[in-house]
């Protein structure tokens, strides 16, 4: 079975290094705006990712599924930090610190996948690159506590959290030991 692609690439995306651009549904400021799209890059990277987490080999096809392969990636760390949370509240302040903090994007010396990404070619690329992936990762930690947390219980579901131990492509966005 192979692994899920993308099917959001249409030849007007915009593109920044090697990875799209795409628009997203999002209560966030930054360079994508997904006004009156009905699906998005987060929500098939969710959709997808208890089935993609199982594989060691990813065929990039697109641009796009250099930007799901982030957003796979990312949505494997918030789930780390997610089990480690007893409610829904507290889940959703790890996201937004996660979801903020500083974090290297491709090029730069600590990106895991440095190898299948483009470098920003200048500054007002790299600038570009670097509010897409915040606003991507804000929206993604958001999104995945309306996934993980029961409502009945406000824990974390189990069906969930047992992907923690998974990696996709064998890789992590945060540096070993974290």
């Amino acid at each position: 079975m192979p692994a899920y692609h993308s099917n959001l690439m249409i030849p007007e995306t915009r593109l920044v290094g090697n990875m799209a651009l795409l628009p997203l549904k999002t209560q966030f400021k930054g360079p994508a705006r997904g006004d009156g799209i009905d699906s998005d890059i987060i929500d098939e990277a969710i959709y997808y990712f208890k089935a993609n987490v199982f594989f060691k080999n990813y065929e990039i096809k697109n641009e796009a599924d250099r930007t799901l392969i982030y957003v796979t990636l990312y949505i494997s760390e918030c789930l780390k930090r997610l089990q480690k949370c007893s409610s829904r509240s507290q889940g959703e302040k790890e996201m937004y610190t996660l979801g903020i903090t500083n974090f290297p994007i491709p090029g730069e010396p600590g990106f895991p996948l440095n190898a299948m990404y483009i470098k920003p070619t200048n500054k007002q690329e790299e600038e570009t690159m670097r509010a897409y992936l915040q606003q991507i990762r804000q929206e993604t930690g958001l999104r995945l506590c309306d996934r993980v947390f029961d409502p009945q219980t406000d824990k974390p579901s189990k069906w969930w959290v047992c992907f923690v131990k998974r990696q996709f492509m064998n890789k992590s966005l945060s540096a070993p030991g974290q």
